[in-house]
């Protein structure tokens, strides 16, 4: 157990000091007592507080809806039990012969749960600083591909769900100028929201005129929310 206990201490990247705290993290009730779910109710707002500071650095343009989208399905339970597959935790759990025999080291709620009450030994054990670092390790890679995602989406679209949220109107963009031969042309576009102009850009298709006067609209936005 102890060995064991040890690598599953290696995969999270905490050495426990009170290692009776990590031991109860990982009872569930069918176990026996004390079990992991007082550690479970502490846990669940350690994480959902971690992951929202690394949601708010991490995307300083998003408002607030995006956001909380975002953190929601974080930590739905499904998302932390495949966290808690990643580091094998299964295999760590003292379970009950009924949840042994139904499968319980693969359920989700089990999962969710013992990975909630493992955070939770964590801030005990070791504060809030060293609670953030490993949150902030096992919930690394998924936020980056959340960044990712939220990078390649186009300025048209990011500009229209944000200004049907703040305005409830589309943007409208118009062609105000063409210049150059028939096989060169330059485009310059303006988009406008509420009648008011709010970006301006030029490019060598309209496709990439409106790209870019949507960007900056983005930016100026941003500045005047």
């Amino acid at each position: 157990m102890a060995e064991g206990l040890g690598k599953l201490q290696q995969r999270i990247g905490y050495p426990f000091r009170q290692l009776g705290l990590l031991e109860e993290a990982l009872t569930h009730r069918s176990y026996g007592r004390p079990d992991n779910e007082r550690l479970e109710f502490l846990g669940d707002s350690v994480i959902e507080l971690v992951v929202s500071q690394l949601l708010f650095e991490t995307f300083p343009k998003l408002r607030e809806g995006e956001l909380s989208k975002m953190r929601s399905s974080l930590v739905k339970e499904e998302s932390l039990a495949e966290i808690a597959r990643g580091i094998e935790l299964g295999r760590h759990l003292k379970l009950g012969k009924g949840e042994e025999a139904t499968g319980g080291r693969e359920k989700a709620s089990i999962l969710a749960g013992a990975l909630e009450a493992v955070v939770a030994a964590v801030y005990i054990d070791g504060g809030f600083e060293e609670a953030f670092r490993v949150v902030e390790g096992l919930f690394r890679g998924r936020i980056r591909q959340m960044e990712e995602a939220w990078r390649d989406r186009d300025y048209k679209t990011q500009l229209q769900e944000y200004t049907q949220a703040r305005f409830k109107e589309v943007p409208r963009y118009t062609v105000v100028a063409e210049r150059g031969p028939e096989h060169s042309k330059t485009f310059e576009v303006v988009v406008s929201v509420g009648g008011r102009i709010w970006g301006r850009g030029s490019g060598r298709s309209k496709k990439e005129a409106e790209q870019r006067a949507a960007e900056e609209a983005l930016r100026r936005l941003d500045e005047e929310a």
